[in-house]
């Protein structure tokens, strides 16, 4: 039983109020919570969780417009990205967008949304539940693809055994290294306001509100520039690849295809990070 006192104070910290969630809603997700996780020291435990995560998940997965518009407009781009990690030919943000209405939830019983949100139980951030959900539903997709492989025709050839070691390509490793090259070239040849734009994004995972208020734009303005500049980047790239290293369009694609297999030195947080000194100069 959590003391009614210990209640109000978790529900302050989480700024409830923000969404107009009910005190008592908030309190079933920490009982539910605690209970899943059956914690030795009570109170430790729920001073522990994300409170204000969890209390924009309540308030979602209670209808709540404002907690509902706020989630989309700050945690959609994050979903996106790792939809856009997992699967690059963009298959991904279709799951990714099928979960938008898991959370909202669009099915009922017995009069009550069952929202997706009411597995969150605030141990981890939201952002990084999400992400597992989303990796979770991917993996699921490809055992269901797997399940539904026809099998062999009876009496036809054996299948051919799979080789267990691929024979691995010689341009591979030349490939990374001029698209990293490349990349460089591109990010150093950006603005100052751009690469920080990009920091704050990518390196520094602020979110499109958070980025405005660094840079004192707008959050559509942010989305905008970020945008334009990852098709100033791709260009500037492949612009480099075909005019530099003398690859043709096929070449190009297997660069970025290697890359996004494995992006390794090519993330682009971590090359932020290394440029981050000139960044805060500004």
């Amino acid at each position: 039983m959590i003391p009614q006192k210990l209640i109000a104070e978790l529900y302050r910290a989480a700024h409830g109020d923000r969404w107009a969630l009910p005190m008592d809603r908030f309190a079933d997700a920490l009982r539910v919570s605690a209970d899943r996780a059956a914690p030795d020291d009570l109170a430790r435990y729920l001073r522990g969780l994300h409170l204000e995560d969890l209390a924009l998940a309540c308030g979602c997965a209670a209808g709540d417009e404002r907690a509902w518009d706020h989630f989309v407009r700050e945690y959609r781009p994050i979903l996106y990205r790792a939809a856009d990690a997992l699967e690059a030919s963009g298959g991904a943000r279709e799951i990714a967008d099928s979960i938008y209405s898991d959370l909202y939830g669009i099915r009922e019983r017995q009069g009550e949304r069952q929202s997706l949100f009411r597995y969150y139980h605030g141990r981890s951030s939201l952002k990084t539940w999400l992400r597992a959900v989303l990796a979770q539903r991917h993996v699921d997709g490809i055992r269901a693809a797997r399940r539904l492989d026809p099998l062999p025709e009876e009496g036809g050839p054996d299948p051919l055994p799979a080789s267990t070691t691929a024979a691995p390509d010689p341009d591979r490793v030349r490939y990374r290294a001029q698209l990293h090259r490349a990349f460089k070239v591109a990010l150093a040849k950006l603005a100052d306001r751009d690469r920080l734009r990009l920091a704050c994004y990518y390196s520094q995972e602020l979110t499109l509100a958070e980025t405005g208020r660094v840079l004192r734009e707008h959050e559509a303005t942010v989305s905008r520039q970020l945008a334009k500049t990852r098709q100033v980047l791709r260009r500037e790239v492949e612009r480099h690849l075909r005019d530099e290293d003398r690859l043709d369009a096929a070449q190009i694609e297997q660069c970025f295809a290697y890359v996004l297999e494995d992006p390794g030195p090519m993330d682009l947080g971590g090359m932020l990070r290394k440029n981050s000194a000139s960044d805060r100069s500004i």
